[in-house]
């Protein structure tokens, strides 16, 4: 056998769990008649309840789909791009700061690969989104510094451990070039309010490094607090890179389709440099192009996609609720934070790997334990709830009975816990 190069055995080993659960449990799904005992994925956030808003006859196939294309998108896209991703009363977004490539990861992929060398590292608050070790790191080389909150933080943005992670990496000579966060948060699902996000970007400027937002939930609020991009607070924009993408807002993660917002030129240059190694494809770029076209469509799109996604939210939380399985409470994405901290047979990390096998070999329910995420402490779990109603009650009515079972306490009586009222379900 041929060994393979260093950097391709460092890809191989630094799979992200994510994606390796999301092929065990969609091997087998469940179905209520034909396949009873299979596999309810909760583990991947894919927004599923909006596939059916996507109507109409098929674009067809034209001769210029089948041409090459400008490979960081074409014009006629990031024009539409630009507009979509305008704020309100904010400077509109100029389509020649916009660079298409193949989904939300690639543009992560391209804009740590822009702007960092290997070895240098990136400061990640959290707990984060599980897939950035490989997206901000995989291919760049970078390393991901990650600034825990302390353990009586709670959930919500903490800028004084990104500045003490800072700080603390400049006193130990390592070079750091950005800070990255998930806003919306994920996995928690919290919405950033914008004084936050200005003190988060005033942090990094003060520490001479970049900010890169994943903003790839932006369409996907559904609680009170509004969306607030990172870009419209920091007082130098071009010094924030943020990330988009069609994947949740739309739910088309199979099209692959991400962009990259930056204002730098080196920058832009450098990702458009990079896209040549991720573009998308030419059909699929006119797909797209169509359905942002009408933004009155496009806002009772959305619209709709939030609506559904609270509502799906509702009945997942009122679920756990019934089993007295506590979480912090979310007001964005796809997922809730769950806290199986009492559950768990064993201490530390060791005793959440041997929850999660136990409800994946027990329940074939799949959900993700909180070190994917670089949770502060074990027991916490992403449950995704984006998708058939019938779906997610049947995967938490599963993995309620076993934690009934295997109850060693009554979670919901701690006060260091976060539920709600119970509420019907909707």
């Amino acid at each position: 056998m041929t060994p393979v190069s260093r950097q391709a055995a460092r890809l191989v080993a630094g799979s992200p769990a994510i994606a390796e659960a999301h092929f065990r449990a969609e091997a087998l799904p469940y179905h209520p008649r034909l396949r009873p005992d299979g596999w309810l994925n909760l583990g991947t956030a894919e927004n599923r309840l909006v596939q059916d808003l996507h109507t109409g006859p098929p674009r067809p196939l034209t001769a210029r789909d089948t041409r090459y294309a400008p490979l960081y998108g074409t014009p006629e896209l990031r024009a539409h791009l630009a507009r979509h991703l305008t704020v309100p009363g904010e400077r509109p977004v100029d389509p020649e700061d916009l660079v298409v490539v193949a989904g939300a990861t690639a543009a992560l992929d391209v804009v740590a690969t822009a702007l960092c060398d290997p070895g240098e590292a990136i400061v990640v608050p959290t707990p984060c989104y599980g897939a950035f070790d490989t997206d901000l790191g995989g291919r760049s080389g970078a390393r991901l510094l990650t600034a825990p909150p302390d353990p009586d933080d709670g959930h919500g943005l903490l800028v004084r451990a990104v500045d003490r992670t800072l700080a603390e990496a400049r006193r130990d000579g390592v070079d750091v070039r950005a800070v990255a966060l998930a806003s919306p948060a994920n996995p928690t699902g919290a919405v950033h309010p914008p004084a936050r996000l200005r003190e988060l970007a005033d942090v990094a400027a003060h520490h001479g490094v970049d900010v890169v937002a994943d903003e790839i939930y932006a369409g996907s609020v559904f609680g009170p607090r509004p969306f607030t991009s990172l870009r419209t607070v920091a007082a130098d924009p071009a010094r924030v890179h943020t990330v988009w993408g069609f994947a949740k807002d739309f739910g088309l993660p199979g099209f692959k389709a991400g962009v990259l917002h930056t204002t730098d030129p080196e920058i832009r240059a450098a990702a458009r440099a990079l896209a040549y190694f991720a573009p998308v494809s030419t059909h699929t770029q006119a797909h797209l192009t169509t359905l942002l076209a009408d933004p009155a469509r496009v806002h009772a799109f959305l619209t709709e996609n939030r609506r559904r996604l609270g509502a799906s939210y509702d009945r997942a939380a009122a679920l756990l609720d019934a089993f007295g399985i506590p979480y912090a409470p979310a007001q964005a994405g796809c997922s809730i934070w769950a806290d199986l901290g009492d559950w768990l047979p064993g201490p530390g990390f060791a005793g959440e790997r041997a929850l999660w096998r136990e409800i994946l070999d027990r329940t074939h329910v799949s959900i993700l334990p909180g070190e994917a995420f670089h949770a502060p402490r074990p027991g916490w779990f992403r449950v995704c709830h984006s998708l058939d109603a019938a779906l997610v009650e049947e995967a938490l009515t599963r993995l309620g009975h076993l934690l009934t079972r295997n109850r060693k306490g009554a979670p919901h009586d701690n006060p260091r816990h976060h539920t709600r009222p119970a509420r019907p379900l909707v």
